[in-house]
């Protein structure tokens, strides 16, 4: 907050409405005024804190709290309507954005505000943490849940509410329990939704007078911001995918801004400043795999090439409470470095019905809204290295839902990035251009080459196409189930008299540098000499029992990658490549890993723990190693290091950060002080 008397008041937005006292938005349909950005806009003019700041802020507030639903009978009672021209509570995450902003600035400056203010804003916090409680959101539901921990913990503490506080951290203990079943959060891998669970905790470990949550915050802030720093490519600067949720803005243009905000987090203290060395010192290639629904088989790869970053998710992402959110998911992400630009091309999927394509698509409920190209397909993915097969089979589409069109779309963002060409080693030179049978399609875009062989797809009408076109100034690889009238499809409602299985779509897709190949044609031939071997059960009518089987799987020369799904239930049976299973681990990367087994080992480096979560982060190079205990039940602690040792008779959830002998342990539940050979203790926070 200002203290200065020559401090300037806080510049009023052009957008802000002097009428209603809050930020507004005009669109064809009207002029709307969104709660959770008043109350943003209330707690900045708090912290600058001039007079006509508070000034200000106060009638913001109000307009902020008129937004709160009052009405005791009302089942959203003490919660926000997304936009003050909302007649009722429908986005049930309204309370959640209002608050997060509000409670940290009255806990830093509520002596500030005007005593009848102060009041009201403490009362409409505390009915909307009433609400908060009442949802009880599920973990599942990553930057929701984290907001509901945090907003319950600060704001029992600001009303000095032992009983909501204690809520908090019982919620934050489930959600960290809830993710250490699996490695990584539900929303898995998401420049937008896990930048906003990096924020929520960062406030929530700078503000908590609890030093247990202020160690659970900070112990769950590294571990996100570790994956953060493995999916950062350094050449492109991209967020590597996949994506459990990406808006389609963000996809196509967060080159470089992406590792702007890595760096900014590990500059301004959000995240530690040795994931620098994460992102920037570590083999090349590298792959990443983690998991985020081990009950679900939801797992995500990521290799990270010189020019280019691939990413493949094995399903997509599964939420009950809001199918919006399995639409944005990107489960299949190239990005590519082009030589002379400062931007990087993206090559993504998606399955799409009716030939719907990109559109303004309200991001809630209310009237906001978001540009995204939604998913409408389920999808299972093998991927290996510089290699993978992705297979589609349309979700919604059975006896209810009229459809003129069915298709798996492999879509090049921007025409004019792409060089060449090539199916079956001729050049294509106009567009639209049919793909035939069995034919392999290479692409040189950039700084790298991508090959792309189409799968045997099942045809739900006469002659549904494969082929290239050019769509709003993408090129598109257009693999189609049905092209045609607009019709119902009995025979894909499930359960049903007529179901016989969904219909098989998909892809095998090999990327390249492209200095390691003389041509186009070359790669293409390469890739083209490979076996790609698709079998398939005859159709049946389903008796609820029997399955129907599909299994692709390509090798050349050593190496192998299959896949292998039940049709009949759209299950999975099986991933592989030439070693064996495509397991699913917590994390598994050259310098990172995570498991639940108790013992952790990464070249010399040795973690032994409880058998619970925990992982391990080495540079040996630089004599950073990184620790943490992520379980519930205390236990002992060893860390066992080329250059030394640490020895914990017994912590809970907790870190351990040994950088140039400096040695920092954060840890709830120790008995005493640890024990350091071959370094020195810095830093002791219990």
């Amino acid at each position: 907050m200002s203290d200065s008397a020559n401090a300037s008041p806080l510049p009023i937005p052009p957008d802000f409405d002097p009428q209603t006292n809050m930020l507004a938005r005009h669109e064809d349909s009207g002029t709307f005024h969104a709660s959770r950005l008043a109350a943003e806009f209330a707690a900045k003019l708090i912290d600058n804190g001039t007079e006509a700041d508070i000034e200000l802020a106060s009638k913001v507030l109000i307009a902020t709290l008129e937004c709160q639903e009052r009405d005791e009978r009302d089942p959203h009672y003490g919660n926000f309507r997304w936009e003050r021209e909302d007649e009722v509570v429908e986005d049930l995450n309204a309370v959640q954005f209002v608050l997060f902003p509000l409670i940290p600035v009255m806990i830093r400056h509520a002596d500030c505000l005007p005593s009848g203010i102060g009041e009201r804003v403490l009362s409409g916090i505390r009915r909307g943490l009433e609400a908060i409680q009442r949802i009880d959101v599920h973990p599942s539901y990553t930057n929701i849940a984290v907001k509901s921990a945090c907003n319950a913990c600060l704001g029992g503490q600001l009303l000095g509410d032992a009983t909501i506080s204690d809520w908090g951290q019982r919620k934050l203990a489930d959600w960290i329990a809830f993710t250490n079943r699996s490695g990584h959060p539900h929303e898995y891998n998401s420049p937008v939704y896990t930048a906003v669970a990096i924020r929520v905790l960062a406030v929530l470990r700078d503000h908590s007078e609890n030093r247990d949550t202020h160690i659970r915050a900070t112990t769950m802030l590294a571990r996100l911001g570790l994956s953060v720093a493995l999916h950062i490519h350094p050449g492109t600067g991209r967020w590597a995918g996949p994506h459990g949720r990406m808006y389609y803005p963000a996809m196509i243009d967060g080159a470089s801004r992406e590792l702007q905000q890595f760096m900014h987090w590990t500059e301004d203290g959000t995240l530690p400043e040795w994931l620098v060395h994460a992102m920037r010192s570590r083999p090349e290639p590298m792959q990443v795999v983690e998991t985020w629904n081990a009950d679900d088989g939801g797992g995500a790869s990521t290799y990270h090439g010189r020019s280019f970053s691939l990413g493949v998710a094995s399903k997509e992402l599964s939420n009950q409470a809001n199918r919006f959110i399995d639409r944005q998911c990107n489960v299949f992400t190239l990005h590519y470095s082009v030589e002379h630009s400062q931007s990087s091309g993206v090559v993504y999927s998606r399955y799409i019905l009716n030939d719907e394509w990109l559109g303004d698509y309200r991001s809630t409920p209310s009237r906001s809204s978001s540009a995204l190209l939604p998913d409408d397909g389920y999808f299972y993915g093998a991927h290996d290295g510089d290699r993978a097969i992705g297979i589609y089979a349309p979700r919604d589409l059975g006896a209810l839902s009229r459809c003129s069109s069915a298709k798996a779309v492999v879509v090049w963002n921007r025409r004019e990035s792409v060089d060449e060409i090539v199916v079956d080693g001729e050049v294509v030179n106009r567009l639209p251009a049919d793909i035939p049978d069995g034919s392999t399609v290479v692409v040189a875009c950039g700084d790298v080459y991508v090959a792309i062989r189409p799968l045997p797809r099942a045809d739900l009408g006469r002659d549904a196409p494969c082929r290239l076109v050019e769509i709003d100034g993408d090129l598109a690889l257009e693999l189609y189930n049905y092209l045609g009238p607009s019709k119902t499809f009995w025979e894909l409602a499930t359960p049903g008299a007529f179901y016989r299985g969904m219909p098989r779509c998909g892809f095998y897709v090999e990327v390249a540098e492209r200095s390691a190949h003389p041509s186009t044609k070359s790669f293409g031939a390469v890739v083209s000499r490979g076996d790609l071997v698709t079998t398939s059960d005859e159709p049946f009518t389903d008796d609820g029992f029997r399955e129907r089987r599909w299994t692709v799987e390509y090798t050349r020369e050593s190496r192998t990658l299959g896949i292998d799904v039940d049709l009949m239930r759209w299950r999975l049976a099986r991933r592989w490549n030439q070693v064996g299973d495509l397991g699913h681990p917590m994390l598994e990367a050259p310098i990172a890993q995570q498991n639940a087994s108790g013992e952790i080992t990464i070249g010399d480096a040795c973690v032994k723990c409880g058998s619970e979560s925990a992982w391990l982060y080495a540079n040996p190079e630089r004599r950073v190693w990184v620790a943490a205990f992520q379980g519930q039940r205390p236990g002992s602690f060893t860390m066992d290091l080329p250059v030394g040792r640490v020895e914990i008779e017994r912590m809970g959830v907790g870190m351990v950060v040994w950088n140039e002998g400096l040695v920092t342990v954060a840890a709830t539940d120790l008995l005493r002080p640890p024990s350091v050979i071959g370094g020195q203790l810095q830093r002791l926070i219990t």
